[in-house]
C-alpha cells in the first residue's frame, strides 16, 4: 500500500511539473499560425485573437 500511494504522488508532482514546462514552450494558435499573407485590416469581432 505504501509503494502505491508513493506511486500516486510522484504521478501527480511530474503531471504538474510537465504542465509548467508545456506552458513555457506553447503560444496560442493565433500566433504560432500567422503568415504574412493572411493578415486583414480590421479582424471583427468573429475571428480569434487579441482585437
Amino acid at each position: 500500500m505504501r509503494i502505491f500511494i508513493v506511486a500516486l504522488i510522484f504521478a501527480g508532482l511530474s503531471a504538474a511539473a510537465v504542465s509548467v514546462l508545456l506552458n513555457k514552450f506553447q503560444e496560442p494558435g493565433y500566433v504560432a499560425f500567422t503568415t504574412s499573407g493572411a493578415r486583414v485590416g480590421d479582424p471583427g469581432h468573429n475571428l480569434i485573437g487579441p482585437g
